[in-house]
């Protein structure tokens, strides 16, 4: 099954396309706001609005053989640990060799940030190669998912 943690996320569609083409289960999850699918294999999840609402529904359901998409480092900490794969809308993976990294960077930048309330943010946009890499990770972490729960 795919998670998709859907507020604010660039790649709904091309999560739908994989999800279709490999035949699998997409759950968007978010707050409201999205438009249902037509398409049988995906399933919109309303969640109570509030912070982080979202992400505690998918990390208390992700684990081995799925995957989740996500930017949200702490949600992704939980599902690596839970076993699930975890990529990032731009196709990076975060696994248990990295996320421990990624949530030191993580909170870094938010002490940075708290101690310089000048300091802007200032991420670069998402182009199509970051949609590209996506689409290609998605593919080969899913089918690896897919496997992964045939020999559970």
């Amino acid at each position: 099954m795919i998670y998709l943690d859907a507020d604010a996320c660039p790649v709904k569609d091309e999560a739908e396309r994989v999800a279709t083409r490999l035949g699998q289960k997409l759950l968007m999850v978010c707050n409201g706001g999205l438009r249902p699918s037509a398409n049988p294999l995906v399933e919109m999840v309303y969640v109570a609005a509030g912070p982080d609402e979202a992400d505690k529904w998918i990390a208390e359901r992700a684990g081995r053989g799925d995957v989740v998409v996500t930017v949200d480092i702490p949600l992704a900490a939980k599902c690596v640990e839970a076993g699930a794969r975890v990529l990032k809308h731009d196709g990076e993976a975060l696994t248990p060799a990295n996320i421990g990294n990624v949530l030191a960077t993580r909170d870094l930048m938010a002490d940075l940030r708290s101690a310089d309330p000048f300091r802007q943010g200032g991420g670069k946009g998402f182009s199509k190669a970051d949609r590209s890499r996506f689409l290609d990770a998605l593919d080969r972490v899913t089918r690896a998912a897919m496997k992964e729960a045939e020999n559970d």
